[in-house]
């Protein structure tokens, strides 16, 4: 067996076994049905121009795979990624399009895109307010006039009174190359810092001892999140909590959008203004 990869960089352990070996991130958040590809095809023809070749940019584009699959559908894809092993990974599967190593906080690519989608939370990787207003500049930059921004993430809201993804460790079992792996994940709520705080233990077979990560994603709420588009130059066109790629209702082309926002997952749709 290969053992898996881990990354070190300025002399911090920074090792995350999903980032650092992109065929385990898969195997651990499969999407066969490629319904986030879809989700995001739908939304760019609701909201945007109708069917027609759209330029897409992919910030935290991961392995690639939602991209891919939207270049396959025929539009054009860029994809930006931090991980060096995603973007490797994206390069070598994902060959129509292109990608980029950079921080979401400060890309700077020679072009305007048509449409700029973030997804599975990654927008919440900016923990700070002058983190997020930076990624919205770099967003705004990067769009066309009456470019579209689409997002999916965690929903702050979710998490008022509710507590049934905090009450518990979570184990779960994948296999990877003939090998079990198995991890125990625990969340809990950073109040003064508005963060969803995880601390993730992994084992398998080989491994010396236990890998232990910790990750968080700012809480943002959604008129909070309204509130950060707008002073940043986008007017929002939809604010939803469900149907989406990660939702207990299934994703469906020409969805109806539940705007009771108190589900677990947040989408937004916002136009670049100006």
């Amino acid at each position: 067996m290969t053992p898996p990869s881990t990354a070190r960089a300025g002399g911090a352990d920074t090792a995350n076994l999903l980032t650092d070996n992109p065929e385990l991130y898969e195997r651990q958040f499969p999407d066969p049905e490629h319904r986030a590809a879809r989700f995001v095809a739908d939304l760019v023809e609701r909201f945007g121009d109708g069917p027609r070749v759209y330029d897409i940019l992919d910030v935290g584009c991961g392995t690639g795979r939602d991209l891919g699959r939207l270049v396959a559908l025929g539009h054009r894809g860029t994809g930006v990624d931090i991980s060096a092993a995603m973007v490797d990974h994206a390069r070598r599967h994902w060959p129509a399009a292109r990608f980029h190593q950079s921080d979401m906080r400060s890309f700077a690519l020679d072009h305007t895109f048509d449409v700029l989608i973030c997804l599975d939370s990654a927008l919440l990787y900016c923990h700070d307010n002058a983190d997020l207003l930076a990624f919205l500049a770099r967003c705004r930059r990067h769009l066309v006039p009456g470019g579209l921004l689409i997002a999916e993430m965690r929903n702050g809201a979710f998490f008022l009174g509710n507590t049934e993804l905090l009450d518990a460790t979570t184990t779960r079992d994948i296999t990877w190359r003939g090998v079990r792996y198995t991890s125990h994940t625990r969340l809990w709520i950073d109040h003064a810092a508005q963060l969803l705080r995880r601390r993730r233990s992994w084992q398998w077979e080989g491994g010396a001892a236990p890998l232990e990560q910790h990750s968080a994603w700012r809480l943002l709420f959604p008129q909070e999140l309204r509130h950060y588009l707008s002073s940043s130059g986008f007017e929002v066109l939809a604010l939803f909590d469900e149907p989406g790629p990660r939702t207990d209702t299934p994703w469906c082309f020409e969805a109806e959008l539940s705007s009771r926002l108190s589900g677990d997952r947040l989408h937004v749709v916002a136009r670049r203004l100006g």
